[in-house]
């Protein structure tokens, strides 16, 4: 549709244009609507861009102390994007209100209710950590800046319209102003994504101070130690209740980061489907389903409850002595092999048993599971290049403790358990959706009558039924009801018979519920695996800061920066692979 139309084209106009081929146009025929669309996300793409550079900018200069360039610069900046998403999006729900009775299109894959049920839960953790803030700032009101206080206003409100906002809006397929709206969903993409960055340089300030402390415990005395905590200079009133408000604001920093990435990625494919041609009605319907899957779940609750275990005891240990610390990294490092050889394990056998399966992918084009594939790789990168660095820093020291050893091991199994799992994610959301016994046996009686339609679905195990569903179809021939039915296997099938033999790629010990069955039961697994993975480093436990080696090897600076670059997309992998698989069992 041109960018100057104010009405969408008739559905079955665009349906038309849709699954006519491309070719050179015809003299005559409209100019098609591709190069202002692709001009128009170019434009507001570098303008996100530019947001974001300019913020990551500010960033850095707050964090290595520049001159003239304060935190009250950063949180102005940050609260000045905030104010201009709120007011693009203010405006979008009242011109929606204004036209809600239009027939909207929705990408029903896009804002699945799950998504939207966990940023909510986020989004409640990270206003209540702005409420701490806001304490923060009331007990040294006599020392901080009143930007320290309008930040963390803004930024609650800002939480509650976007999450309102993504509730109802998130599988809009915008067709109007839709050069406004690319600007206006690209900039909220790159002001969440600020936001996170942020937050992760917040969060990871405080975890290097509390390695250096430790380190000061250990005694190294050959690393120049600074803390940089920021504490105000004024005295808080009452000392206790400031103390317990500094602690809580940064066990809820892993929950803010959370929310800022999975708001810019809902806001994202939103951005994507902007002028998006819908090439027929979508109908997806997800549900939740918790019979059938008790050794998964049990098995991974056990591994949660290990995981809280092993983390608790990980913090208590490292940093008290030297042989308390080493005995910590053992137990880690133990525990975290026996796990990722377990996910591993899984997520092979769910791999093997979809190549064994000849069911059709589903290539059509879908945003929302491109990105979720894209995410899963890309964030994957991080755990992969701390791997790397370890098993570097083990063959290239001089010395080696004993703890280290286990260091080889479990960043070998990282990397593999990471690529095993993405192959099994991305296998799964792009597997057909089964259909339902009345669709299969239409279909059928459709393809054995010598319709058009493409043989995209088995034929049933008997004719018998496809015979019945025919005898109450007046529209086909009774001639053609005997008729040779093909099979998607490449197999015949007599429409009267009693139904051939499987296809010889099929496995026959795993067919139809039994298949699915464990499937849910391996996607379970992985799911509450995934969410125990996640709790370590959210929460301080991180033995790359603690080991030491690596530090000795590349150098105390390097490594930490490294760590503090990486670590967060590891951090965020987890949670992405949980809310994935999570998809993938509700889908199976």
């Amino acid at each position: 549709m041109p960018e100057g139309h104010g009405a969408p084209a008739p559905p079955q106009a665009a349906r038309s244009a849709a699954d006519r081929p491309s070719g050179p146009a015809r003299p005559g025929a409209p100019v098609q609507a591709g190069v202002p669309q692709k001009l128009a996300e170019a434009l507001s793409s570098q303008h996100g861009l530019n947001v974001f550079v300019a913020g990551l900018l500010l960033l850095l200069a707050w964090a290595v102390h520049a001159s003239g360039v304060g935190k009250s610069a950063l949180l102005c900046f940050l609260s000045a994007l905030m104010l201009l998403q709120l007011l693009w999006m203010l405006w979008y729900l009242r011109r929606r209100a204004a036209h809600r009775r239009l027939l909207r299109l929705k990408d029903t894959h896009a804002g699945a209710r799950w998504l939207r049920g966990s940023i909510t839960l986020f989004a409640v953790m990270t206003i209540i950590l702005e409420c701490l803030k806001i304490g923060y700032f009331i007990g040294y009101s006599e020392c901080l800046s009143a930007t320290e206080g309008v930040f963390p206003v803004t930024h609650a409100v800002h939480t509650l319209v976007q999450v309102y906002f993504l509730w109802g809006h998130a599988k809009d397929v915008i067709q109007s102003f839709k050069t406004l709206e690319r600007f206006g969903v690209i900039h909220s993409v790159f002001t969440n994504l600020l936001l996170w960055t942020n937050g992760v340089l917040n969060e990871s300030k405080h975890q290097l101070n509390e390695h250096k402390e430790r380190l000061m415990t250990l005694g190294f005395g050959n690393i120049t130690i600074e803390l940089d905590d920021h504490t105000p200079s004024c005295n808080c009133t009452p000392p206790t209740l400031c103390s317990a408000i500094s602690h809580g604001i940064y066990y809820l920093y892993p929950f803010n980061i959370e929310y800022q990435i999975l708001a810019s990625t809902m806001l994202y494919v939103l951005w994507k489907n902007i002028g998006r041609q819908m090439d027929s009605p979508q109908h997806q319907k997800i549900q939740f389903k918790f019979h059938g899957v008790t050794v998964g779940s049990a098995l991974g609750l056990t591994v949660l409850a290990a995981t809280i275990g092993v983390v608790v005891v990980y913090l208590i240990q490292i940093g008290r002595s030297k042989s308390r610390s080493e005995s910590a990294l053992t137990m880690f490092y133990l525990y975290a092999i026996a796990l990722l050889v377990l996910m591993g394990a899984a997520g092979l056998m769910g791999t093997l048993i979809y190549r064994l399966d000849e069911q059709s992918l589903d290539e059509s084009k879908n945003p929302a599971r491109k990105l979720d594939a894209d995410l899963l790789v890309g964030t994957a990168s991080g755990s992969w290049f701390l791997s790397w660095g370890s098993i570097l820093a083990i063959l290239c020291a001089e010395s080696r403790p004993a703890y280290t050893w286990y260091n080889l091991p479990y960043s070998v199994l990282v990397i593999a358990e990471k690529y095993i799992q993405n192959l099994f994610i991305i296998e799964s959301i792009h597997q057909e959706p089964e259909l339902s016994e009345d669709i299969r046996t239409l279909r059928v009686v459709t393809v054995c009558n010598g319709g058009a339609t493409p043989l995209t679905a088995s034929c049933l195990k008997s004719g018998a039924a496809a015979g019945g569903v025919a005898s109450r179809g007046s529209d086909v021939p009774p001639a053609s009801r005997g008729s040779t039915c093909l099979r998607e296997g490449g197999g015949k099938e007599e429409g009267t018979g009693e139904g051939a033999s499987r296809p010889a790629g099929h496995p026959h010990f795993l067919q139809g519920d039994a298949k699915r069955r464990v499937l849910r039961n391996i996607s379970a697994f992985l799911f509450l695996c995934n969410i125990s993975l996640w709790i370590p480093p959210a929460f301080g436990c991180r033995p790359e800061y603690d080991n030491g080696l690596e530090e000795i090897v590349f150098g105390f600076e390097p490594w930490i920066i490294a760590v503090n670059l990486a670590m967060p997309f590891s951090i965020f992998y987890r949670m992405h692979a949980a809310a994935s698989l999570f998809e993938v069992y509700c889908k199976i």
